[in-house]
């Protein structure tokens, strides 16, 4: 999701709340303690050097549990970090408290925003002898990634 989305999802939005892919619900209490710019700046397995940049969301969970952020209040943040950082429309990344700090990408169900896990990829599958995968080929016996 691109912060574009999130706040024109905001916008009429009676409550914020963030839901894990498992169906646990980041605590009601939560607090969003930092809305920034993350950089990658890497070097691929394949040699090629790339850049990614991203709004990040760090989610918190205090222990004041009367705390509730509004939509307008997260919209306030979102529009104070996009004048003071420069921040363009880029996908949303968000990191929440679990066994370590866990990123994810961000989705939405109609009601609530899901935290969608994160999975790590080869970015030269053509220099590393690695095939695409296709529906035919997606883990079956034979079909060489398993």
């Amino acid at each position: 999701m691109k912060l574009s989305e999130i706040k024109i999802l905001l916008e009429t939005a009676e409550t914020v709340s963030f839901q894990l892919q498992n169906g646990t619900f980041v605590p009601e209490h939560f607090h969003v303690t930092e809305v920034g710019v993350v950089t990658k700046h890497f070097i691929d397995c394949g040699g090629k050097i790339r850049n990614e940049r991203a709004a990040n969301f760090q989610l918190w969970d205090a222990n004041d549990f009367e705390h509730r952020l509004k939509p307008g209040k997260l919209l306030k943040i979102i529009a104070l970090s996009e004048k003071a950082l420069g921040m363009e429309d880029f996908e949303i990344e968000v990191e929440y408290q679990s066994d370590t700090i866990g990123k994810y990408n961000l989705g939405f169900d109609g009601k609530n925003f899901i935290l969608l896990s994160k999975k790590t990829d080869c970015l030269a599958k053509e220099n590393c002898g690695v095939p695409e995968q296709t529906a035919e080929t997606e883990c079956s016996p034979g079909g060489g990634c398993c």
